[in-house]
Protein backbone atom coordinates (compact mmCIF):
# COMPACT_ATOMS: atom_id res chain seq x y z
CA UNK A 1 0.00 0.00 0.00
CA UNK A 2 1.21 3.53 -0.87
CA UNK A 3 2.90 5.55 2.34
CA UNK A 4 1.52 9.32 1.93
CA UNK A 5 3.91 12.50 3.55
CA UNK A 6 1.24 14.50 5.03
CA UNK A 7 1.70 18.17 6.74
CA UNK A 8 -1.02 19.81 8.73
CA UNK A 9 -2.89 20.77 12.01
CA UNK A 10 -3.91 19.12 14.64
CA UNK A 11 -7.70 20.05 16.59
CA UNK A 12 -5.41 22.06 19.37
CA UNK A 13 -3.96 24.38 16.17
CA UNK A 14 -0.39 22.80 16.74
CA UNK A 15 1.62 21.65 13.38
CA UNK A 16 1.97 17.91 12.64
CA UNK A 17 3.86 15.54 10.56
CA UNK A 18 4.41 12.25 9.08
CA UNK A 19 3.49 9.20 7.01
CA UNK A 20 -0.20 7.25 6.73
CA UNK A 21 -0.36 4.41 4.41
CA UNK A 22 -3.57 4.46 2.37
CA UNK A 23 -4.36 3.09 -1.37
CA UNK A 24 -5.42 6.85 -2.98
CA UNK A 25 -4.75 10.46 -1.51
CA UNK A 26 -8.82 11.27 -1.13
CA UNK A 27 -8.21 8.32 1.64
CA UNK A 28 -5.07 9.40 3.19
CA UNK A 29 -6.67 12.83 3.71
CA UNK A 30 -9.82 11.08 5.28
CA UNK A 31 -7.98 9.13 7.37
CA UNK A 32 -6.12 11.96 8.64
CA UNK A 33 -9.43 13.69 9.63
CA UNK A 34 -10.44 10.59 11.61
CA UNK A 35 -7.60 10.57 13.44
CA UNK A 36 -7.97 14.55 14.03
CA UNK A 37 -5.37 15.81 11.79
CA UNK A 38 -6.22 18.67 9.21
CA UNK A 39 -3.94 17.96 6.26
CA UNK A 40 -2.45 20.95 4.93
CA UNK A 41 -0.19 19.26 1.93
CA UNK A 42 -0.18 15.39 0.90
CA UNK A 43 2.82 14.37 -1.41
CA UNK A 44 3.37 10.37 -2.61
CA UNK A 45 6.13 8.38 -0.60
CA UNK A 46 7.85 5.28 -1.09
CA UNK A 47 5.79 2.84 -0.68
CA UNK A 48 5.29 0.84 2.65
CA UNK A 49 6.85 -2.42 1.51
CA UNK A 50 10.14 -1.06 0.96
CA UNK A 51 10.12 1.34 4.12
CA UNK A 52 9.14 -1.06 6.52
CA UNK A 53 11.99 -3.85 7.08
CA UNK A 54 10.52 -5.76 9.17
CA UNK A 55 10.92 -9.60 8.55
CA UNK A 56 7.95 -10.70 10.41
CA UNK A 57 5.49 -9.27 8.53
CA UNK A 58 6.25 -11.60 5.68
CA UNK A 59 5.63 -14.57 7.30
CA UNK A 60 1.95 -13.22 9.21
CA UNK A 61 -0.85 -15.27 6.53
CA UNK A 62 -3.34 -13.02 5.45
CA UNK A 63 -6.90 -13.44 7.09
CA UNK A 64 -9.03 -16.54 5.70
CA UNK A 65 -11.94 -15.15 4.10
CA UNK A 66 -13.85 -17.52 6.24
CA UNK A 67 -12.72 -16.25 9.41
CA UNK A 68 -13.82 -12.42 8.02
CA UNK A 69 -17.30 -13.90 6.99
CA UNK A 70 -18.19 -15.85 10.33
CA UNK A 71 -16.79 -11.86 12.08
CA UNK A 72 -19.34 -9.89 9.51
CA UNK A 73 -22.26 -12.46 10.22
CA UNK A 74 -22.04 -12.60 13.96
CA UNK A 75 -21.25 -9.03 14.35
CA UNK A 76 -24.06 -8.32 12.37
CA UNK A 77 -26.41 -10.52 14.59
CA UNK A 78 -25.51 -8.60 17.65
CA UNK A 79 -25.66 -5.15 16.55
CA UNK A 80 -29.01 -6.01 14.89
CA UNK A 81 -30.10 -7.60 18.53
CA UNK A 82 -29.31 -4.14 19.82
CA UNK A 83 -25.73 -5.38 21.50
CA UNK A 84 -23.70 -2.45 22.40
CA UNK A 85 -21.09 -1.97 19.83
CA UNK A 86 -18.00 -2.33 22.68
CA UNK A 87 -19.44 -5.05 24.32
CA UNK A 88 -20.31 -7.11 21.23
CA UNK A 89 -16.10 -6.67 20.02
CA UNK A 90 -15.28 -7.89 23.62
CA UNK A 91 -17.80 -10.70 23.32
CA UNK A 92 -16.01 -11.77 19.59
CA UNK A 93 -12.77 -11.12 21.24
CA UNK A 94 -13.39 -14.29 23.50
CA UNK A 95 -14.43 -16.64 21.17
CA UNK A 96 -12.25 -15.44 18.40
CA UNK A 97 -9.82 -18.74 17.23
CA UNK A 98 -7.55 -16.64 14.70
CA UNK A 99 -4.68 -14.56 16.27
CA UNK A 100 -4.54 -11.97 13.87
CA UNK A 101 -8.05 -10.84 14.10
CA UNK A 102 -8.06 -11.55 17.97
CA UNK A 103 -5.44 -9.24 18.06
CA UNK A 104 -7.07 -6.50 16.11
CA UNK A 105 -9.99 -6.94 17.69
CA UNK A 106 -8.40 -6.08 20.98
CA UNK A 107 -6.41 -3.13 19.69
CA UNK A 108 -10.22 -1.89 18.11
CA UNK A 109 -11.90 -2.25 21.88
CA UNK A 110 -9.66 0.04 23.34
CA UNK A 111 -9.59 2.70 20.51
CA UNK A 112 -13.50 2.47 21.21
CA UNK A 113 -13.21 3.05 25.00
CA UNK A 114 -10.86 6.18 24.30
CA UNK A 115 -13.98 7.51 21.96
CA UNK A 116 -12.52 6.49 18.62
CA UNK A 117 -15.08 5.28 15.95
CA UNK A 118 -15.72 1.55 14.89
CA UNK A 119 -14.41 2.58 11.21
CA UNK A 120 -11.80 4.77 12.80
CA UNK A 121 -10.39 1.94 15.03
CA UNK A 122 -10.36 -0.70 12.01
CA UNK A 123 -8.10 1.68 9.74
CA UNK A 124 -5.50 1.17 12.05
CA UNK A 125 -5.35 -2.30 10.97
CA UNK A 126 -5.14 -2.59 7.71
CA UNK A 127 -3.28 -6.34 7.16
CA UNK A 128 -6.60 -7.49 8.44
CA UNK A 129 -9.53 -4.62 7.67
CA UNK A 130 -9.27 -3.71 3.61
CA UNK A 131 -9.84 -0.02 3.04
CA UNK A 132 -13.24 -1.46 1.07
CA UNK A 133 -13.86 -2.88 4.53
CA UNK A 134 -13.25 0.49 6.69
CA UNK A 135 -14.80 2.40 3.98
CA UNK A 136 -18.15 0.49 4.50
CA UNK A 137 -18.27 0.50 8.29
CA UNK A 138 -17.91 4.27 8.01
CA UNK A 139 -20.84 4.57 5.59
CA UNK A 140 -23.15 2.15 8.16
CA UNK A 141 -22.17 4.08 11.19
CA UNK A 142 -22.88 7.39 9.59
CA UNK A 143 -25.78 6.68 8.09
CA UNK A 144 -27.07 4.09 10.94
CA UNK A 145 -27.16 1.16 9.16
CA UNK A 146 -23.97 -0.46 10.39
CA UNK A 147 -25.91 -3.71 10.73
CA UNK A 148 -26.90 -3.79 6.69
CA UNK A 149 -23.11 -2.32 5.85
CA UNK A 150 -22.01 -5.72 7.94
CA UNK A 151 -24.88 -7.62 6.44
CA UNK A 152 -23.78 -6.77 3.07
CA UNK A 153 -20.37 -7.46 3.68
CA UNK A 154 -20.57 -10.68 4.59
CA UNK A 155 -22.76 -11.64 1.73
CA UNK A 156 -19.71 -9.98 -0.30
CA UNK A 157 -17.15 -12.18 1.18
CA UNK A 158 -18.93 -15.41 0.44
CA UNK A 159 -19.48 -14.58 -2.95
CA UNK A 160 -15.10 -14.16 -3.61
CA UNK A 161 -15.06 -17.44 -1.40
CA UNK A 162 -17.23 -19.32 -3.66
CA UNK A 163 -15.43 -18.05 -6.67
CA UNK A 164 -11.61 -19.01 -5.21
CA UNK A 165 -13.63 -22.46 -4.43
CA UNK A 166 -14.57 -22.75 -7.86
CA UNK A 167 -11.12 -21.81 -9.18
CA UNK A 168 -8.88 -24.28 -6.84
CA UNK A 169 -11.50 -27.02 -7.96
CA UNK A 170 -11.04 -26.43 -11.20
CA UNK A 171 -7.51 -26.30 -11.25
CA UNK A 172 -6.81 -29.51 -9.26
CA UNK A 173 -6.36 -31.51 -11.96
CA UNK A 174 -4.21 -30.01 -14.27
CA UNK A 175 -1.95 -29.30 -11.21
CA UNK A 176 -1.66 -32.43 -10.42
CA UNK A 177 -0.62 -34.18 -13.49
CA UNK A 178 1.99 -31.61 -14.27
CA UNK A 179 3.29 -32.28 -10.44
CA UNK A 180 3.42 -35.71 -11.24
CA UNK A 181 5.00 -34.75 -15.14
CA UNK A 182 8.02 -32.55 -13.01
CA UNK A 183 8.63 -35.15 -10.46
CA UNK A 184 8.75 -38.25 -13.34
CA UNK A 185 10.94 -36.52 -15.29
CA UNK A 186 13.62 -35.77 -12.25
CA UNK A 187 13.29 -39.34 -11.16
CA UNK A 188 14.33 -40.43 -15.25
CA UNK A 189 16.71 -37.97 -15.17
CA UNK A 190 18.76 -38.51 -11.93
CA UNK A 191 18.24 -42.22 -11.72
CA UNK A 192 16.90 -44.04 -15.04
CA UNK A 193 18.92 -42.06 -18.05
CA UNK A 194 22.28 -42.08 -16.42
CA UNK A 195 22.57 -45.95 -16.62
CA UNK A 196 21.24 -46.34 -20.03
CA UNK A 197 23.78 -43.88 -21.18
CA UNK A 198 26.78 -46.23 -19.51
CA UNK A 199 25.12 -49.21 -21.04
CA UNK A 200 25.26 -47.33 -24.42
CA UNK A 201 28.92 -46.29 -23.51
CA UNK A 202 30.24 -49.53 -23.39
CA UNK A 203 29.17 -50.50 -26.70
CA UNK A 204 30.45 -47.82 -28.47
CA UNK A 205 27.88 -47.29 -30.68
CA UNK A 206 26.59 -44.24 -32.38
CA UNK A 207 23.42 -42.14 -30.08
CA UNK A 208 20.97 -40.61 -32.21
CA UNK A 209 20.12 -37.03 -31.69
CA UNK A 210 16.87 -37.43 -29.24
CA UNK A 211 19.53 -39.79 -26.87
CA UNK A 212 22.02 -37.38 -27.17
CA UNK A 213 19.87 -34.79 -25.59
CA UNK A 214 18.61 -37.10 -22.95
CA UNK A 215 21.95 -38.01 -21.53
CA UNK A 216 23.13 -33.89 -21.56
CA UNK A 217 19.68 -33.27 -19.93
CA UNK A 218 20.78 -35.90 -17.17
CA UNK A 219 23.94 -35.19 -16.88
CA UNK A 220 23.04 -31.74 -16.12
CA UNK A 221 20.66 -32.53 -13.52
CA UNK A 222 23.26 -34.52 -11.94
CA UNK A 223 26.21 -32.78 -12.40
CA UNK A 224 24.96 -29.32 -11.98
CA UNK A 225 21.90 -29.28 -9.40
CA UNK A 226 23.78 -26.88 -7.61
CA UNK A 227 24.24 -24.27 -9.90
CA UNK A 228 20.00 -25.28 -11.05
CA UNK A 229 18.85 -24.70 -7.41
CA UNK A 230 20.71 -21.53 -7.53
CA UNK A 231 19.36 -20.09 -10.30
CA UNK A 232 15.82 -21.03 -9.33
CA UNK A 233 16.54 -19.29 -6.46
CA UNK A 234 18.42 -16.05 -7.93
CA UNK A 235 15.39 -15.94 -10.61
CA UNK A 236 12.41 -16.60 -8.03
CA UNK A 237 14.11 -13.33 -5.88
CA UNK A 238 14.37 -11.31 -9.58
CA UNK A 239 10.90 -12.13 -10.45
CA UNK A 240 9.86 -11.10 -6.98
CA UNK A 241 11.75 -8.03 -7.15
CA UNK A 242 10.44 -7.47 -10.53
CA UNK A 243 6.78 -7.85 -9.47
CA UNK A 244 7.24 -5.74 -6.31
CA UNK A 245 7.46 -2.54 -8.53
CA UNK A 246 4.74 -0.49 -10.12
CA UNK A 247 5.72 -0.88 -13.86
CA UNK A 248 6.53 -4.89 -13.07
CA UNK A 249 3.62 -5.71 -11.37
CA UNK A 250 1.02 -4.11 -13.65
CA UNK A 251 2.86 -5.46 -16.86
CA UNK A 252 2.67 -8.57 -14.98
CA UNK A 253 -1.17 -8.72 -13.99
CA UNK A 254 -1.77 -7.19 -17.66
CA UNK A 255 -0.07 -10.47 -19.21
CA UNK A 256 -2.24 -12.63 -16.83
CA UNK A 257 -5.45 -11.05 -18.79
CA UNK A 258 -3.92 -12.19 -22.15
CA UNK A 259 -2.96 -16.09 -21.37
CA UNK A 260 -4.71 -18.50 -23.59
CA UNK A 261 -7.46 -20.59 -21.82
CA UNK A 262 -7.21 -18.88 -18.59
CA UNK A 263 -7.04 -15.54 -19.53
CA UNK A 264 -10.86 -14.96 -20.35
CA UNK A 265 -11.84 -16.20 -17.37
CA UNK A 266 -9.29 -14.21 -15.40
CA UNK A 267 -10.74 -11.17 -17.13
CA UNK A 268 -14.69 -11.79 -16.66
CA UNK A 269 -14.00 -12.78 -12.46
CA UNK A 270 -12.38 -9.80 -12.34
CA UNK A 271 -15.27 -7.88 -13.89
CA UNK A 272 -17.62 -9.79 -11.82
CA UNK A 273 -15.57 -8.73 -8.63
CA UNK A 274 -15.26 -5.17 -10.01
CA UNK A 275 -19.41 -4.90 -10.72
CA UNK A 276 -20.05 -6.70 -7.28
CA UNK A 277 -17.94 -4.39 -5.60
CA UNK A 278 -19.15 -1.17 -7.30
CA UNK A 279 -22.78 -2.13 -7.14
CA UNK A 280 -22.10 -2.73 -3.10
CA UNK A 281 -19.97 0.53 -2.03
CA UNK A 282 -23.00 2.66 -4.41
CA UNK A 283 -25.72 1.12 -2.72
CA UNK A 284 -24.56 1.73 0.79
CA UNK A 285 -23.96 5.37 -0.09
CA UNK A 286 -20.20 6.02 -0.58
CA UNK A 287 -19.24 8.54 -3.07
CA UNK A 288 -18.79 7.58 -6.84
CA UNK A 289 -15.19 8.83 -7.10
CA UNK A 290 -13.89 7.07 -4.15
CA UNK A 291 -16.35 3.53 -4.70
CA UNK A 292 -14.13 3.98 -8.12
CA UNK A 293 -10.61 3.63 -6.66
CA UNK A 294 -11.98 0.96 -3.42
CA UNK A 295 -13.21 -1.28 -6.14
CA UNK A 296 -9.82 -0.93 -8.16
CA UNK A 297 -7.78 -1.74 -5.29
CA UNK A 298 -9.72 -4.51 -4.33
CA UNK A 299 -9.22 -6.50 -7.83
CA UNK A 300 -6.15 -6.83 -6.77
CA UNK A 301 -4.94 -5.84 -10.78
CA UNK A 302 -2.76 -3.30 -11.36
CA UNK A 303 -3.21 -2.90 -14.76
CA UNK A 304 -7.12 -3.19 -14.46
CA UNK A 305 -6.74 -0.59 -11.47
CA UNK A 306 -4.92 1.83 -12.86
CA UNK A 307 -7.35 2.02 -15.73
CA UNK A 308 -10.21 2.34 -13.40
CA UNK A 309 -7.80 5.24 -11.57
CA UNK A 310 -7.86 6.79 -14.89
CA UNK A 311 -11.51 7.02 -15.12
CA UNK A 312 -11.92 8.62 -11.73
CA UNK A 313 -9.58 11.00 -12.23
CA UNK A 314 -11.94 11.74 -15.78
CA UNK A 315 -15.35 11.38 -14.04
CA UNK A 316 -13.68 14.39 -11.12
CA UNK A 317 -13.11 16.28 -14.44
CA UNK A 318 -16.68 16.00 -15.84
CA UNK A 319 -17.26 13.05 -17.78
CA UNK A 320 -19.51 10.61 -17.52
CA UNK A 321 -19.36 6.88 -16.33
CA UNK A 322 -20.53 5.37 -19.54
CA UNK A 323 -17.71 7.17 -21.18
CA UNK A 324 -14.88 7.06 -19.37
CA UNK A 325 -15.87 3.25 -19.41
CA UNK A 326 -15.93 3.36 -23.13
CA UNK A 327 -12.43 5.15 -23.21
CA UNK A 328 -10.42 2.96 -20.83
CA UNK A 329 -11.00 -0.19 -22.72
CA UNK A 330 -11.28 -2.94 -20.00
CA UNK A 331 -15.07 -3.43 -20.21
CA UNK A 332 -16.71 -5.64 -22.49
CA UNK A 333 -19.88 -4.25 -24.29
CA UNK A 334 -22.41 -6.06 -21.53
CA UNK A 335 -20.94 -3.95 -18.59
CA UNK A 336 -20.24 -0.63 -20.88
CA UNK A 337 -24.26 -0.90 -21.80
CA UNK A 338 -25.40 -1.67 -18.27
CA UNK A 339 -23.65 1.59 -17.01
CA UNK A 340 -24.97 3.21 -19.52
CA UNK A 341 -28.63 2.12 -18.40
CA UNK A 342 -27.85 2.33 -14.75
CA UNK A 343 -27.09 6.20 -15.15
CA UNK A 344 -30.38 7.12 -17.40
CA UNK A 345 -32.51 5.42 -14.89
CA UNK A 346 -30.70 5.56 -11.46
CA UNK A 347 -30.08 2.31 -10.99
CA UNK A 348 -27.00 1.33 -11.86
CA UNK A 349 -26.17 -0.37 -8.52
CA UNK A 350 -28.67 -2.70 -9.46
CA UNK A 351 -28.10 -3.31 -12.68
CA UNK A 352 -24.13 -3.94 -11.96
CA UNK A 353 -25.20 -6.58 -9.69
CA UNK A 354 -27.31 -8.11 -11.90
CA UNK A 355 -23.52 -7.88 -14.28
CA UNK A 356 -22.03 -9.20 -11.42
CA UNK A 357 -24.39 -12.39 -11.55
CA UNK A 358 -24.23 -12.72 -15.07
CA UNK A 359 -20.28 -13.21 -15.47
CA UNK A 360 -20.39 -15.37 -11.89
CA UNK A 361 -22.74 -18.18 -13.94
CA UNK A 362 -20.13 -17.43 -16.67
CA UNK A 363 -16.95 -18.31 -14.68
CA UNK A 364 -18.65 -21.06 -13.29
CA UNK A 365 -19.74 -22.70 -16.76
CA UNK A 366 -15.77 -21.79 -18.21
CA UNK A 367 -14.08 -23.73 -14.77
CA UNK A 368 -16.43 -26.82 -15.45
CA UNK A 369 -15.29 -27.14 -18.96
CA UNK A 370 -11.70 -26.04 -18.01
CA UNK A 371 -11.10 -29.26 -17.61
CA UNK A 372 -11.67 -30.90 -20.83
CA UNK A 373 -10.47 -27.99 -22.75
CA UNK A 374 -6.80 -27.89 -20.83
CA UNK A 375 -6.83 -32.06 -21.03
CA UNK A 376 -5.52 -32.26 -24.91
CA UNK A 377 -2.49 -29.91 -24.00
CA UNK A 378 -1.72 -32.24 -21.27
CA UNK A 379 -1.86 -34.95 -23.76
CA UNK A 380 0.05 -33.89 -25.90
CA UNK A 381 2.69 -32.72 -23.50
CA UNK A 382 2.67 -36.37 -21.81
CA UNK A 383 2.70 -37.73 -25.10
CA UNK A 384 5.89 -35.53 -26.17
CA UNK A 385 7.88 -36.72 -23.68
CA UNK A 386 7.06 -40.45 -23.65
CA UNK A 387 8.33 -40.11 -27.73
CA UNK A 388 11.49 -38.33 -26.88
CA UNK A 389 12.03 -41.08 -24.05
CA UNK A 390 11.13 -43.85 -26.15
CA UNK A 391 13.27 -42.42 -29.19
CA UNK A 392 16.14 -41.37 -27.00
CA UNK A 393 16.26 -45.41 -25.08
CA UNK A 394 15.34 -47.80 -27.91
CA UNK A 395 16.94 -46.37 -31.24
CA UNK A 396 20.09 -46.68 -29.95
CA UNK A 397 19.02 -50.68 -28.53
CA UNK A 398 18.42 -50.68 -32.24
CA UNK A 399 21.57 -50.10 -33.05
CA UNK A 400 23.29 -51.71 -30.74
CA UNK A 401 21.14 -55.07 -31.85
CA UNK A 402 22.59 -54.09 -35.53
CA UNK A 403 25.71 -54.43 -33.94
CA UNK A 404 25.69 -57.89 -32.27
CA UNK A 405 23.95 -59.38 -35.12
CA UNK A 406 26.68 -58.22 -37.45
CA UNK A 407 29.02 -59.27 -34.87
Amino acid sequence: MPTYQYQGRSLQGDKVGGQVDAPTEELAAEALINKGVIPTSITAGKSSATTNLDLSNLFVPAIPLEVLVIFCRQLYSLTKAGVPLLRAIKGLVQNCSNKQLKHALEEVGHELTNGRSLSGSMQLHPKVFSPLFVSMINVGENTGRLDQALYQLSHYYEQELETRKRIKTAMRYPVFVLSFIAIAMLVLNIKVIPQFASMFSRFGVDLPLPTRILIATSDFFVNYWGWLVGFVIVAAFTIRAWLGTADGREKWDKFRLRLPIVGDIVNRAQLSRFSRTFALMLKSGVPLNQSLALSGEALGNKFLERRILEMKASIEAGSTVSSTAIQSQIFTPLVIQMISVGEETGRIDELLLEVSDFYDREVDYDLKTLTARIEPILLLIVAGMVLLLALGIFLPMWGMLDVVKGG
